[in-house]
């Protein structure tokens, strides 16, 4: 019967309409579509599906639950192992997950096991209790540095557990890469990260923030002078890249974290009423092909300008979501494959005109297997913009390491932990983006469960 229930197609804003606000694209399954996409699981006795999801999570139990209309069993299936069902829902790769080893997904389309989990997780929402009972203190107390998911995750397993913990962001609002990094338009803030930070508070957890570990305070002071029995660091991947090229520092070139940060977290889409607006001009490039890539470009296109992705190699090496290129040619993203920017070029102000590029072939594959892009000769050619967005990768900050005696990074910038995400410092534990650059919502959380594990073992054997 499953193999004949076409896939249920997620309802969208329409293209059009939605390139030019910040509205959510995806409306989501109501409760019939949603039963309806649940019915097509197979139910495998070894079920794929789990074995790629980087927490293990029971898909296919909490998809029956959904089938039969079983919300809240459902809710406390995917709680076993996700605490933030319906970010993980809008945001992770699935298709190269749960979804990409899907056996229905051989012959015919996948179960949409990414838009269940995003049901399942909007119900949780919509349906938590006012009240949840905190468990008993254990009188030890447990420092978190940064709010992004993998710190979110590590303080709330820490907390289930009875340990007083309180989380450290630099920024002033919560929430890290998932508020700074990702648009509304992917992942709507009040509606979705607030309330799952609010669940957290229920539990007692507490937070301050505008305080910069490495800054206001070491981390040191937090396990010296103010008394924790163990510190976890998940403050991500923050610092940008970029190609060092002429013209990196011409007025109307961004890093894409900046201007992502600027946009989302700071109100930058709004020149009218904002305090820190942000230049798009008539016509924005964006350099590179990752999800980041996609984000900036979306928002560029959402602000006014023409936009354009500009990558080194073919569509079939980007690495980004499918669902994302999907959306961004529909909203009209114009693609530049095969092209490799040299310069960027300025006006007798001091401002971007232009980006003077080179056109690309591919070679043999590299270190990672994707084939070598490699220079046409002769084939320079400009492209003319205002401004120029670097959305190149990120490492993390190195401000934590270099004062952190002890602490072990490597040549990447990374902080070095075990499986278990303790770091060559005892009592400092790591996990997310600062440990392996910057990679997914849900790897970034299973890490910081992985670590609360072993925080409580720690502290239990001092």
């Amino acid at each position: 019967m499953a193999n004949r229930i076409p896939r249920v197609e997620v309802r969208e804003q329409a293209p059009a309409v939605r390139a030019t606000n910040f509205e959510e694209v995806c409306y989501g399954y109501d409760r019939d579509e949603a039963m309806l996409e649940a019915s097509r699981c197979l139910n495998c006795k070894n079920p794929r599906c789990v074995a790629a999801c980087p927490v293990g999570i029971a898909i296919p139990d909490f998809i029956a639950a959904v089938a039969r209309g079983d919300e809240q069993a459902a809710s406390e299936i995917i709680s076993k192992d996700s605490l933030l069902p319906s970010i993980c829902g809008r945001v992770c790769p699935q298709e190269t997950q749960c979804e990409g080893s899907c056996v229905l997904g051989v012959k015919f389309e996948p179960v949409a096991i990414g838009k269940l989990e995003r049901y399942v997780g909007d119900w949780k929402i919509a349906n938590a209790p006012a009240a949840v009972e905190r468990p008993e203190s254990n009188g030890r107390r447990v420092a978190v540095v940064g709010s992004g998911p993998s710190a979110l995750a590590c303080a709330s397993d820490l907390a289930a557990m009875g340990y007083e913990v309180k989380v450290f962001e630099a920024l002033h609002k919560l929430g890290g890469v998932l508020v700074y990094g990702i648009p509304e338009f992917r992942l709507p803030k009040d509606k979705i990260v607030e309330r799952e930070i609010d669940s957290l508070r229920r539990l007692g957890v507490e937070f301050e923030t505008d305080v910069i570990i490495g800054r206001t305070l070491t981390i040191d002071d937090l396990l010296d002078k103010e008394g924790y029995d163990a510190v976890f660091v998940g403050s991500g991947a923050g610092l940008p890249r970029f190609m060092g090229i002429e013209g990196e520092n011409l007025n109307g070139v961004f890093s894409a974290n900046e201007f992502l940060t600027r946009v989302n977290l700071m109100g930058a889409y709004d020149s009218e009423s904002s305090d820190t607006p942000v230049f798009v001009g008539r016509r924005a490039v964006v350099v590179g092909g990752g999800n980041v890539a996609m984000d900036a470009v979306r928002t560029a296109k959402r602000l006014g300008a023409e936009a354009v992705i500009v990558y080194r190699r073919s569509e079939a090496e980007l690495p980004a979501r499918r669902e994302e290129v999907h959306h961004a040619r529909e909203e009209g993203i114009e693609f530049r494959m095969l092209t490799n920017p040299t310069r960027i070029i300025a006006d007798e102000r001091g401002w971007v005109k232009g980006i003077s590029c080179v056109e690309m072939t591919l070679g043999e594959p590299d270190a990672s297997g994707r084939r070598s892009p490699v220079t046409v000769e002769g084939s320079d050619f400009e492209i003319e913009c205002d401004v120029v967005i670097m959305a190149l990768g990120t490492s993390p900050n190195p401000l934590i390491a270099s004062t952190t005696e002890g602490l072990a990074v490597n040549r990447r910038g990374c902080i070095e932990a075990d499986e278990s995400g303790a770091t060559t410092r005892k009592g400092v534990f790591a996990g997310g983006d600062t440990v392996t650059g910057a990679a997914t919502v849900i790897l970034a959380m299973g890490a910081g469960r992985r670590a609360a594990r072993a925080i409580d073992e720690y502290i239990k054997g001092l």
